[in-house]
């Protein structure tokens, strides 16, 4: 990778671990969760069910949405959420990644890049996804992550961010005993939301989600009641980008 000046820079300590398990991101995931009787196909399905449940909530029509997938590793989830937007792109810090990902799926666009502002012009989204995306960046860029996330999106975009509870106890097992989270700095729901207020959202709203163990495809129905109270494994906050009618 190289910078503005056309020299080579050293990687950071995430862009090396994300292209060390590029080639085999799914396994390495699957043996961190074996034990608990899911593997890492049982939670991207439940994050394409999670999307769909909330666009259709927001009475958004996908197919007519832009999407960009902040930190979308090798875009393991674009092969079930790509084809219901109009267009995706996904970006990531992970040369690799993205290289596996533009071999994977040829029909979207992906960029690499190595700076804290996002490779996407202003006002030319209208999602902006980051799952499992800030525990991997340094707590002071968080502020200016979820601005980036704000800052792509047209008047009226969502921004949505899905996040590891770390309060839940074993999802902090999970990934203490997981090498790509070997770095990881997990995030509150209260963190995550108060980090789009400050960014200049309209609108800010997060629930617990994976609230029991992954029996069954109940899941989503247990989310609903109890996804108000801190105990699932994972968290969402989405953020509205002010509209015009929210201006001035």
């Amino acid at each position: 990778m190289t910078g503005v000046d056309g020299n080579e820079r050293s990687k950071t300590n995430n862009e090396e671990i994300f292209d060390e398990h590029a080639s085999h991101y799914s396994s390495t995931i699957d043996q961190s969760l074996a034990a608990y009787g899911a593997n890492h196909d049982f939670f991207t399905r439940h994050k394409t069910r999670l999307i769909e449940r909330l666009l259709a909530h927001r009475r958004r029509d996908p197919r007519k949405m832009d999407l960009v997938d902040v930190g979308c590793g090798i875009g393991k989830i674009h092969e079930l959420i790509g084809p219901m937007f109009g267009s995706v792109t996904g970006i990531d810090v992970s040369t690799e990644s993205i290289a596996k990902a533009r071999t994977d799926f040829p029909d979207y666009t992906y960029f690499d890049y190595d700076d804290s502002r996002l490779p996407v012009a202003d006002a030319s989204a209208d999602l902006a996804l980051a799952i499992c995306v800030f525990h991997h960046v340094p707590p002071e860029e968080w502020q200016q992550l979820a601005s980036e996330m704000l800052r792509i999106l047209r008047p009226g975009g969502l921004a949505l961010v899905i996040e590891h509870n770390p309060w839940n106890p074993v999802t902090r097992r999970i990934v203490n005993n997981c090498p790509i989270d070997r770095d990881a700095v997990l995030l509150t729901r209260k963190t995550t939301a108060k980090l789009f207020h400050s960014a200049g959202a309209s609108r800010v709203v997060s629930r617990s989600v994976i609230s029991v163990p992954p029996l069954n495809n109940t899941l989503m129905s247990f989310d609903a009641v109890f996804g108000v109270l801190p105990f699932g494994a994972q968290y969402y906050c989405m953020a509205d980008k002010p509209d015009a009618g929210d201006e001035g």
